[in-house]
């Protein structure tokens, strides 16, 4: 008797292609991915269940290892390995771009006039740069007339 654990054309529920589904997302708006499916219909997919068409947290995952510094292509081959969804690079792109548009919408806001006070501040974070290195973030933090306080800028060295 064939072991159902074994993965490969030699047991009787092995791999029987992809099927594309299109989800929703929160930011992203429609995105497709690849669902892989067995001869006997038994694989049950994590990300995206069946018979799901909102996806929520994905942005918010692809965001988290974006930031910790995988590229677009790593991103994807992850969701693929972990997840087993196929999720193209182009959407990786797509949700990482968003958060950009955002940055530079930040970025180019108005300031107030007048600040109580300023504060200069600076964290060491790790940065992946070609290869990993500590590396300080300056920040400058305004506290408003109305005591709120607000982050005016921050640099990288």
């Amino acid at each position: 008797m064939k072991s159902t654990i074994q993965r490969g054309k030699q047991t009787a529920n092995s791999r029987n292609g992809v099927r594309p589904k299109t989800v929703l997302t929160e930011t992203t708006g429609p995105v497709e991915v690849d669902v892989p499916r067995d001869r006997e219909g038994t694989f049950e997919p994590v990300i995206v269940k069946k018979r799901q068409r909102r996806l929520t947290g994905v942005d918010e995952m692809v965001l988290s290892l974006y930031a910790e510094g995988l590229t677009t292509g790593e991103i994807s081959a992850h969701f693929a390995e972990i997840y087993g969804a196929s999720v193209s690079k182009e959407t990786v792109s797509r949700i990482t771009d968003r958060v950009l548009e955002e940055m530079a919408a930040w970025q180019n806001r108005p300031l107030d006039e007048v600040y109580e006070a300023i504060f200069i501040a600076a964290i060491v974070v790790k940065v992946r740069d070609g290869q990993v290195a500590n590396r300080p973030i300056y920040a400058a933090i305004g506290v408003t007339l109305d005591g709120e306080k607000d982050i005016l800028g921050l640099q990288g060295s």
